[in-house]
This record gives C-alpha cells, sequence and structure tokens, in this order.
C-alpha cells in the first residue's frame, strides 16, 4: 500500500467517523497478512467490530440518558424474599411485549419492597434493546412540567415526554399534586395513552390516588387511561431496607417503629 493510499484511508475513516475501524486497521492487516485472510475476512471482521463498538457507544449513552439513580438488574433482586411476586408475570415483563405493545405497568405497595428496582431494571432491558427511556421521580416530573406550564413551554416539554418508549415514573402518592401539577400530569398521562409505555411506582393503592391529585375527578380520568393496557403488581412483604437493618443489628424498638408506620400506610 503506498502512502499516499494509506494516509487517504486513515483520513476517510476519520471522516466517516470510524473510529474503531481507524484504531485497529493498522494491527489487525498485520495479523491477517500472516493467518493469510482473505479480503473479504478482513472487511467482515473490521465492520463488525465497529458495528459492536457502535452499539455499545449508543447503549451507553442511552442509559446515561435514562437517568436511573442506581442501575439495578433483575439479577440483584430477591424473589425469595418478596413471594407475592409472579415471576412468571415479572418473566413476561421482561420480555418486553408490554414495550413493543405501548401498555403500562404499576407497581404498587408500601415502602422497601422493590417497586423501584423491578422498574429499573425492566428500564435497563428496555435500554438493552436499543430503545429510549427516561426515569424520574413524581414530584420532580410535576415540577418541571409546572416551570413549562408558567413559561408557556408546556407543550414542547409534553411532546419530548411523549417520544420516549419507556417512561418510568417513581414515587407516586409520596407528595400530593396541586391543581396545576395534576392538570399537566394529566396532559402527559393523555399524551402517552396507546402510544408508549409508562411504568408508575407508588404506595398509595388506586383508591388513594385522589388524595394524590386531589381530585378524584382527574384521578378517575388518568387511571382510566392508565389501566385500559396496564399490568398491575402489588407486593406485599417486608422491607428490604428493614431486612438489612436487622441483619446489621438495628435496635429492635426502631425496627417495630418503622413497621408501626409501614402499616399505617398499607392501611
Amino acid at each position: 500500500m503506498s502512502n499516499l493510499a494509506y494516509e487517504r484511508l486513515h483520513a476517510n475513516l476519520q471522516h466517516l467517523k470510524l473510529d474503531t475501524i481507524d484504531t485497529i486497521l493498522d494491527n489487525y492487516l498485520e495479523i491477517a497478512a500472516k493467518d493469510g485472510k482473505t479480503t473479504l475476512d478482513v472487511l467482515d471482521y473490521l465492520v463488525d467490530q465497529e458495528k459492536k463498538n457502535k452499539e455499545a457507544s449508543s447503549q451507553e449513552r442511552r442509559m446515561r440518558l435514562a437517568g436511573f439513580p442506581v442501575k439495578k438488574g433483575f439479577e440483584e433482586f430477591d424473589f425469595e424474599f418478596q413471594p407475592s411476586i409472579d415471576r412468571s408475570v415479572i418473566s413476561d415483563l421482561a420480555s418486553l411485549r408490554f414495550v413493543h405493545n405501548a401498555e403500562n405497568v404499576v407497581f404498587l405497595g408500601p415502602p422497601g419492597v422493590g417497586k423501584s428496582h423491578l422498574a429499573i431494571s425492566l428500564g435497563i432491558e428496555t435500554v438493552k434493546a436499543g430503545l429510549t427511556v427516561y426515569f424520574t421521580r413524581a414530584d420532580t416530573l410535576v415540577e418541571k412540567l409546572k416551570m413549562a406550564n408558567r413559561e408557556d413551554m408546556l407543550e414542547g416539554k409534553l411532546k419530548t415526554l411523549a417520544k420516549y418508549k419507556l417512561l418510568i415514573i417513581d414515587e407516586m402518592g409520596y407528595l400530593p399534586f396541586d391543581n396545576e401539577g395534576a392538570f399537566c400530569f394529566f396532559q402527559l398521562v393523555s399524551r402517552r395513552y396507546e402510544r408508549n409505555s409508562t411504568i408508575f411506582t407508588s404506595n398509595k393503592s388506586y383508591g388513594e390516588w385522589g388524595d394524590i391529585f386531589h381530585d378524584h375527578v382527574i384521578a378517575a380520568a388518568v387511571l382510566d387511561r392508565i389501566l385500559h393496557h396496564c399490568t398491575t403488581i402489588n407486593i406485599k412483604g417486608e422491607s428490604y431496607r428493614l431486612k438489612e437493618r436487622k441483619m446489621h443489628g438495628l435496635n429492635s424498638c426502631v425496627v417495630n417503629k418503622i413497621l408501626d408506620v409501614r402499616g399505617e400506610i398499607e392501611g
């Protein structure tokens, strides 16, 4: 290969942003020559390496943009500790059929039972499948929607949020919405209805969602759209965090106090 052709080849690889091929080309051509590989073999290997690296970079970018607070997969979830969960249902969800069908998932249960963990695990599987995901806490989401509404930018914000193949809204019910927040949230749910999937986690039963919105009519309208195509998983079990605290010798009276509070929430 002439110096001119060599320099032009590397320049073109850089121009086309084929960075992996540009990096490994020289060493691999030497190996290929020693092993007697054909031109087709060389091209196949180089292009395959470029493809794999671009896919890995794309997945890393989607994972970063998803905004997961932690990265917890299904392999880290202790299903034995939560026997109320039907693992066959989780396996079906992990196939991402619900995402492709634009269906919703709602995880209900008291604090600490693994709702967010399972939601994040589904989000990670969705990212791995090459689809877009966005994770947010409910209170943070509503504040951003309200700010956009006051700045006359709600339409653009809703359009952006409606595009994600999977939106995960965590901790519905920990803080109630005011009238403006309820209105904005309803608009978002309506935009995503039957278009893309949403996962919700909540410590409130559906009958208590009227308290979240301070309006039973809006709550009913929101739930009507969420539950039309939806899988509900109601987790009834002990808190993982309490389990860990017990293992580390947390004072029994403190544990009992926390359990009393959880009992009030579940009640």
